[in-house]
């Protein structure tokens, strides 16, 4: 074999092999808190790493909670964070930087009623002191909420949302908003540039604090690897955003991955992925199929981490 052949089929081998490592670090989330649930999506996490709030799913999504783990020694206390819930659909929980407000998204009513709205707002709990109860849930207001959907909140340290709205005027089917705080009320949301909203699907965009990087999913693009897959871009010095690039397939897979969250304490990524190992091949009988059915790659909607440094995708 010629040398130059040699040495390219060497690098691609070394090639193949380091992503396959990087593949490898991607693994359940909280599997002891987590496995038992079938369909879960959301995750936030207060700074310590003591509280988690995540979304529970039934299999049709037609019933949607948010939970609050708290964690005490080696154990952890579960509840349900927002009662009465199953008549009205919570999901997406975001804690922000100061802890003191939790927001959301929630297809419930302005009013405290049965009737169920067709569309999605977005909301909050808050608080005055991290130790404190949670309020009631407030509805953000109409300068964010419309008669269309607006989905998947994420706040930075200023107070700046982000959030996903299919309304009208967007660039395409789902689009990334920003709305700025200016220190008593949110402005009108502006529809994030195009190096981040296609013509296509944009949504859960997580905005880092310092607001220095966004991670969104994009839908079915041409450079994916199939379905949703997560996308980052950073913030230029001109206070534009870097065209947004494929986080790669150590992280993306050719199912749907969507719903990330940074954890700085561990410098790790959260995110929700249908991914699935299941295989014909895997199994002989009826028995280990059952078993596959049960594993946590099994085609339904789970939490995932993987370690995460900015710096690999700067």
């Amino acid at each position: 074999m010629p040398l130059k052949l040699l040495l390219f089929v060497s690098y691609l081998s070394f090639a193949f092999s380091a992503s396959a490592q990087q593949a490898n670090f991607v693994e359940p989330a909280f599997p002891k808190l987590l496995s038992e649930y079938q369909n879960i999506r959301d995750l936030s996490i207060n700074q310590k790493g003591t509280t988690i709030y995540f979304t529970i799913q039934s299999q049709l999504n037609e019933v949607s909670i948010i939970v609050e783990a708290m964690k005490y020694e080696n154990s952890w206390n579960v509840q349900q964070l927002i009662t009465p819930s199953g008549k009205h659909k919570d999901l997406e929980p975001f804690l922000a930087p100061d802890e003191l407000r939790l927001y959301f998204a929630s297809n419930r009513p302005l009013l405290d009623s049965s009737e169920i709205k067709e569309d999605f707002d977005i909301w909050y709990l808050e608080r005055k002191h991290i130790d404190d109860k949670w309020s009631d849930p407030i509805n953000i207001g109409a300068t964010i909420n419309s008669e269309f959907n607006e989905f998947y909140p994420s706040v930075s340290a200023n107070g700046n949302l982000y959030f996903t709205s299919d309304k009208s005027g967007s660039k395409g089917k789902d689009d990334i908003y920003k709305s700025e705080w200016n220190s008593n009320s949110y402005q009108t949301p502006v529809s994030l540039s195009d190096s981040i909203n296609t013509d296509g699907y944009e949504f859960n965009a997580y905005i880092s604090p310092n607001e220095d990087f966004l991670i969104c999913s994009g839908y079915n693009r041409e450079d994916g690897y199939g379905s949703g897959d997560l996308y980052l871009s950073t913030k230029l010095k001109n206070g534009d955003w870097s065209q947004s690039r494929n986080m790669g397939e150590s992280i993306n897979s050719d199912k749907m991955d969507y719903c990330p969250f940074i954890d700085f304490k561990t410098s790790s990524l959260y995110f929700t992925s249908k991914r699935s190992e299941i295989k014909p091949e895997d199994f002989n009988s009826l028995e280990e199929f059952k078993t596959l059915l049960n594993t946590y790659k099994n085609g339904e909607s789970k939490i995932y981490k993987v370690p995460f440094n900015l710096k690999q995708f700067l």
